[in-house]
């Protein structure tokens, strides 16, 4: 059974004895709540192995995460999507070499409220929703209400892969579409659930491992999102989820870096709902 997870600017401190980021005995990770549930179970079991270590792990989105590596004050930084070139050219300029690590895959699902008569949107319909040319469920083949369409903060890596992936798509490099100014945000994954799942006739995107039972994921282009369609590159809204760290990994940043990719650490990627890159 999957477990709701919420996120929203979340710290989760666990102990486990120790110190600061990149400190001896401490571990900081921070950033995408895309990647929270299952970082967070990883981290407790890595502690369990590992008493002398103390993991901070804390939410806020993917770009924080990546400014608090560049700054010094990350030993990790999970995203949901890859780094951009400025902050990449930002890292350089603090002496800091972004090393990049393919932990897990992810489908990003459009949701709506289990109780919504539409069960398959193209991209293209998507984006007309998005943007606000669509505005009734009507158009697309539900009923006679407004859309209420719900997205992220421009902080959160599932936002930018989204803008890419279905807002901006077809668009030109100096043309892109905005998402409606009518749309609501939601601060996390979780709270991004919780809106969608409190409004009939509301619609929003999450990752795969946070859809449960209070939403209902539609088809896109008639391909369902599941693991199977992700892997085979069936799916169009799939993408990687990322851990980075300063260099290549070492010490206990190495530790936890091997546990996440080992087949325990895959494990608990797939126990959480997400998708593992190794089997």
């Amino acid at each position: 059974m999957k477990k709701k997870w919420f996120a929203a600017l979340v710290m989760v401190t666990l102990l486990c004895g120790g110190a600061f980021a990149a400190e001896e005995g401490k571990l900081v990770i921070n950033g995408s709540t895309t990647i929270l549930p299952f970082a967070q179970l990883a981290s407790e079991r890595f502690m369990e192995n590992h008493p002398q270590v103390r993991i901070s792990l804390s939410g806020g989105g993917s770009g924080n995460g990546i400014k608090a590596l560049i700054d010094g004050t990350a030993d990790i930084a999970n995203a949901s999507r890859a780094m951009k070139d400025s902050e990449k050219e930002n890292a350089k300029k603090n002496g800091v070499e972004p090393f990049e690590t393919v932990v897990a895959l992810d489908c990003i699902v459009a949701i709506v409220h289990p109780e919504n008569e539409v069960k398959n949107l193209t991209l293209e319909q998507l984006k007309d929703i998005y943007t606000g040319k669509v505005e009734n469920w009507k158009e697309v083949g539900g009923a006679d209400s407004a859309i209420v369409v719900v997205g992220r903060d421009s902080s959160s890596g599932t936002y930018g892969t989204w803008q890419e992936m279905v807002v901006e798509k077809g668009d030109s490099k100096d043309n892109k579409s905005r998402v409606t100014a009518k749309a609501q945000v939601a601060a996390s994954s979780g709270a991004m659930l919780s809106t969608v799942a409190g409004n009939k006739f509301a619609i929003g995107y999450d990752g795969i491992g946070y859809v449960d039972k209070t939403v209902r994921g539609l088809e896109v282009g008639g391909v369902a999102p599941t693991a199977e369609n992700a892997e085979a590159g069936k799916y169009p809204l799939s993408r990687e989820l990322y851990m980075y760290t300063n260099g290549e990994p070492k010490g206990n940043v190495k530790a936890f870096m091997d546990f996440m990719l080992s087949d325990d650490g895959q494990k608990i990627v797939a126990e959480t709902g997400f998708i593992p890159v190794k089997k």
